[in-house]
């Protein structure tokens, strides 16, 4: 496998949820891409509402994404820009097989 394609995984405040769809569509080519729900937990403390500390875990809504080599550094380079300061997880990992079953 050459690893030309790479997943994207992005943790994104709730308030942001919109801003994200709108943003990934342009990128977003024969493959879409995948939203749901997921509970993030951190050691950190750092925004968390008083029942979020209580619960230990804080809402957000991953974003995951196939996406080409050529398209990685534009698509990491319009969120950084974008998104500055807002608290948004992300990892990149090599796709090394993927297929329809």
């Amino acid at each position: 496998m050459d690893n030309e394609e790479f997943l994207i995984t992005l943790n994104v405040p709730p308030s942001l949820e919109e801003a994200i769809v709108d943003c990934l569509l342009i990128f977003e080519a024969e493959h879409g891409f995948s939203s749901f729900p997921v509970s993030a937990h951190d050691h950190k403390n750092e925004g968390l509402s008083a029942s979020e500390q209580v619960t230990g875990r804080q809402r957000k809504i991953r974003f995951q994404m196939y996406i080409a080599k050529p398209d990685l550094s534009e698509l990491l380079n319009r969120l950084k820009n974008e998104f500055s300061g807002s608290g948004i997880n992300y990892w990149v990992l090599p796709v090394i097989e993927k297929g329809i079953i």
